[in-house]
């Protein structure tokens, strides 16, 4: 398999990474009863932490889709190669990375972090971009 496929499949599983840390830490925050309730009643403001936890998932999913057609799409059209390996790298790499640095709160550095998947993400769709010219 491919290993811009392999990391394809490791991003699901950071994808529900994000969704079970979002999960747990608004669980921890509005208890079990809400979680299993169908959380109709207004709630009060979300402790920083969920906030963050949040909208990292949010920006996430905001992404991967990219990520995951610009994969198929190098795959299905044979334009998989050292590049394409290296920007698949980059993006889990720092979407590994950004998670922990967004629930701590770290500024600057979650940005750059956010800045090299963008730059894997690029790194993917140039191939295919590349061969519509």
């Amino acid at each position: 398999m491919p290993i811009e496929l392999a990391i394809l499949a490791w991003g699901c599983v950071l994808g529900l990474i994000h969704i079970f840390a979002a999960a747990h830490v608004k669980t921890r925050q509005y208890g079990t009863t809400w979680n299993m309730s169908a959380r109709d009643e207004a709630l009060p403001p979300a402790d920083p932490v969920v906030g963050r936890l949040v909208r990292a998932q949010s920006n996430f999913f905001e992404t991967f889709p990219i990520v995951a057609v610009a994969i198929l799409i190098d795959w299905a059209a044979g334009l998989l190669g050292n590049g394409t390996t290296w920007g698949a790298v980059f993006w889990l790499g720092a979407r590994i990375v950004y998670l922990p640095l967004y629930a701590a709160g770290v500024p600057v550095v979650r940005t750059l972090a956010f800045g090299v998947s963008i730059i894997g993400i690029a790194m993917l769709l140039w191939p295919a971009l590349r061969a519509t010219l």
